[in-house]
C-alpha cells in the first residue's frame, strides 16, 4: 500500500492571505471606508472556506488515482457539456483525474469571482474572461491530455494529426474555423430557395417578393425586416424549416428585405440611412405595389429595433403605414442586454466611435467571433478538437453555414446603435432619440403587436424581450417559446418539437406573466399565423406575377446581395 503525506492545510491557507485584499475590499479607498469590518471578515472567511474545499477535494481526487477508488464523482460538467462524454475519460484513472480536477478548478475559480468585492458589472466581465481562460485550457483541447485523440492516434498511426494539419491549413486560407461542409450548401440552391424575385433595389437593400402558391391570398401584404447581422435566409433555410415558405403556404403575400453586405463605398452609412433608405423605403414600395394604406410588418432581432424606429418616425408625423407589428427575438429596452453586455464597455465604445467618426467597416467575422465566444466550447473549441486534433470533417449543417455567412456593417450605424441603445438605453425613452430630424416615442406606434421570445436565448434574454410590452401601446400578444436565439423562432410544425406559452397576465414582471400563462406543445407558428390572419383582410385571387408595371422583377430570389460573401477580413484566431 502506498504511503501518503499529510497535507498541512494551515500553511497553504497562510500563503493565500496576500490575495485576500482583492476579494475583501473594493477597487478604491472610498469603498474600503464604506465596507464594515464584519462584511470584510465574512468575505475573507468564505474565500478561505472555498480554498479549503478545493484543496481537500483535489487531493482526494489524486489519492483516488493510486487507490483505484470508484465512487461518486467529486464534480461533473453541466448537462450540456459534451467534452468528456467519451468512455475513455472515465475508464482510465489518470484521465479521470485530469477531467475531474479540471472541472473542480473551473468551478472553484468561478466561485472565487463571485466572492470578489466588486460591483455586479465588473464581476460579470471578470467572470466572462475567466470562463474564456477556463474553456481554452480544457484538457480536451490538447492532444496529450485527451484520451480520445490519443486512441485515434494509435488506431491511425498518427493519421488523424496529418489530416488535422491539412484541415488547419485550409482554414487558415479560408480565414476561419470550419463549422460545416461549405461545399454542401448553395444560397439559392438548397438554401434560400423559396420561389420569388427581387422587385426593387437601392444601394442598401434588395426587396424580395415571393410567388404565391395558393389560389387566394390575403389582401394585406406582409413585410419582413430581418437582422442586419448575417443574411436574411435564417428565415428561409431548407424548405423543411423555412418560415417564409410556411407563410406563403398559408396565403400570405410575403415581402422581405435583403440587406447589402457593406462595401468601402458604403462605410459612412448611419442608423438614419437604415431607417429611411432601408425600412421606410421598403414599406413605401410594398404599399405602392398593393395600392394599400397599411401593411403588416415583422422585425427580426436587430431588424425589430429598426422597424420600431421607422414606425415611430412615421407616427410622429401622424402617419400609420402599418396595420400590425410582429417582433421576433427583439430588444427594445436594454437595461439587461444579456451575455453580450460584457463587450459593451463605455470606454471601449468611445474609442470605436472615434475610429468610425469618418466612416468605417465593422467586420462580419469580428461580430461572429464575439457571438461565438459566448458559447466558446460549442462554437469554437469543439471544432478545434474535431477538425485539427481528431482530423475529422464537420457534418453538413445548414444553420452553421448561415452562421459563418457574415455581413459587414457600416461603423457609424453600428456605433450609434450600441451607444444609444445598449449603453444609454434611449430607444424606449420618450423623446430620447431623434431620427430623420424627428423626435421619436415608441408608444406612439400604437399597433396590435405580437412579441415572440425564446426561453433559452442568451443574446435576447426572454425577460428583456418581455420588457417591450411595457413600452408599447396597443393590444400586445406576448408569446414565449422554447429553444435558443435561432432554434426558438425556427420551429416548423412538421417537426412537432418544443413548446410555447401564451395568454399570460400582462404586467411589469416577466415571471408573473409566465406563471399565469398557458403551456402548449409544438410549434408557435400556427398560433402566430392565426393572429396574423386577423389583421390581413379578406381573401382575394393571387396575383399572376410579381411587382407591378413600375416595380418589375430584377432578378430571381435570393438576389445578388444575399449571395455576396465577406472577404479580406481578420481570421478568427488573430
Amino acid at each position: 500500500m502506498m504511503n501518503t503525506t499529510k497535507i498541512d492545510f494551515d500553511s497553504l491557507f497562510a500563503g493565500m492571505q496576500q490575495w485576500l485584499p482583492f476579494f475583501s475590499i473594493g477597487p478604491d479607498a472610498s469603498q474600503v471606508e464604506e465596507t464594515s469590518t464584519q462584511d470584510t471578515a465574512v468575505n475573507a472567511r468564505r474565500l478561505l472556506e472555498l480554498a479549503g474545499r478545493f484543496y481537500a477535494q483535489l487531493f482526494g481526487l489524486w489519492g483516488g488515482v493510486f487507490a483505484d477508488a470508484s465512487g461518486p464523482e467529486t464534480v461533473s460538467g453541466g448537462k450540456n457539456d459534451r467534452r468528456f462524454d467519451a468512455d475513455q475519460w472515465k475508464k482510465y484513472p489518470l484521465f479521470d483525474y485530469i477531467r475531474q480536477s479540471y472541472l473542480l478548478t473551473s468551478k472553484s475559480l468561478l466561485e472565487a469571482v463571485d466572492l470578489a468585492w466588486r460591483d455586479d458589472r465588473s464581476k460579470e466581465q471578470i467572470r466572462f474572461v475567466t470562463r474564456q481562460f477556463i474553456d481554452a485550457l480544457s484538457p480536451a483541447n490538447f492532444a496529450l491530455t485527451n484520451p480520445e485523440v490519443l486512441s485515434l492516434a494509435v488506431g491511425t498511426n498518427g493519421g488523424n494529426f496529418l489530416t488535422g494539419l491539412k484541415n488547419f491549413m485550409q482554414d487558415v486560407e479560408k480565414g476561419g474555423i470550419s463549422l460545416t461542409r461549405d461545399a454542401d450548401f448553395d444560397v439559392g440552391g438548397n438554401l434560400a430557395n423559396t420561389p420569388g424575385g427581387v422587385i426593387y433595389e437601392n444601394d442598401l437593400i434588395q426587396l424580395i417578393q415571393y410567388h404565391p402558391v395558393t389560389e387566394h391570398v390575403k389582401t394585406v401584404p406582409l413585410l419582413i425586416v430581418p437582422s442586419v447581422v448575417n443574411k436574411y435566409y435564417i428565415l428561409d433555410l431548407s424548405p423543411e424549416v423555412s418560415l417564409v415558405r410556411y407563410l406563403v403556404s398559408k396565403g400570405f403575400t410575403v415581402f422581405l428585405i435583403s440587406w447589402r453586405n457593406i462595401t468601402p463605398a458604403l462605410r459612412k452609412l448611419t442608423w438614419d440611412d437604415y431607417v429611411d433608405t432601408g425600412v421606410l423605403g421598403a414599406i413605401d414600395v410594398v404599399r405602392k405595389i398593393f395600392k394599400c394604406d397599411q401593411i403588416n410588418t415583422v422585425g427580426y432581432c436587430l431588424g425589430g429595433a429598426l422597424l420600431c424606429s421607422a414606425l415611430a418616425v412615421r407616427a410622429a408625423e401622424g402617419k400609420r403605414p402599418a396595420a400590425s407589428m410582429t417582433l421576433l427575438m427583439t430588444i427594445l429596452e436594454f437595461s439587461d442586454p444579456g451575455e453580450i453586455g460584457v463587450y459593451l464597455d463605455p470606454a471601449f465604445m468611445a474609442q470605436r466611435e472615434a475610429i468610425y467618426a469618418g466612416g468605417g467597416i465593422v467586420s462580419g467575422k469580428e461580430l461572429t467571433m464575439a457571438f461565438s465566444s459566448l458559447r466558446a466550447n460549442d462554437l469554437i473549441w469543439s471544432f478545434v478538437v474535431n477538425n485539427y486534433l481528431k482530423g475529422k470533417t464537420p457534418d453538413a449543417f445548414d444553420l452553421f453555414y448561415w452562421n459563418t455567412d457574415e455581413s459587414n456593417l457600416p461603423g457609424p450605424m453600428f456605433a450609434w446603435y450600441l451607444r444609444h441603445c445598449y449603453i444609454e438605453n434611449k430607444l424606449v425613452e420618450p423623446g430620447g432619440l431623434t431620427m430623420l430630424d424627428t423626435s421619436v416615442d415608441l408608444r406612439q406606434i400604437g399597433l396590435p403587436t405580437y412579441v415572440f421570445a425564446a426561453s433559452e436565448d442568451h443574446l435576447v434574454p426572454w425577460k428583456t424581450a418581455y420588457g417591450s410590452v411595457n413600452h408599447l401601446e396597443g393590444t400586445i400578444e406576448f408569446v414565449l417559446g422554447g429553444g435558443g436565439h435561432i432554434t426558438g423562432p425556427i420551429n416548423p410544425p412538421s417537426k412537432n418539437k418544443r413548446h410555447y406559452w401564451i395568454g399570460g397576465r400582462a404586467g411589469e414582471n416577466a415571471e408573473d406573466w409566465r406563471a399565469s400563462a398557458q403551456f402548449e406543445n409544438g410549434s408557435w407558428w400556427p398560433h402566430w399565423g392565426e393572429w396574423l390572419g386577423t389583421h390581413s383582410g379578406n381573401d382575394v385571387l393571387a396575383p399572376s406575377k410579381l411587382g407591378n408595371s413600375r416595380y418589375k422583377e430584377i432578378e430571381t430570389a435570393p438576389g445578388r446581395y444575399a449571395k455576396s460573401r465577406t472577404g479580406g477580413t481578420t481570421p478568427l484566431w488573430s
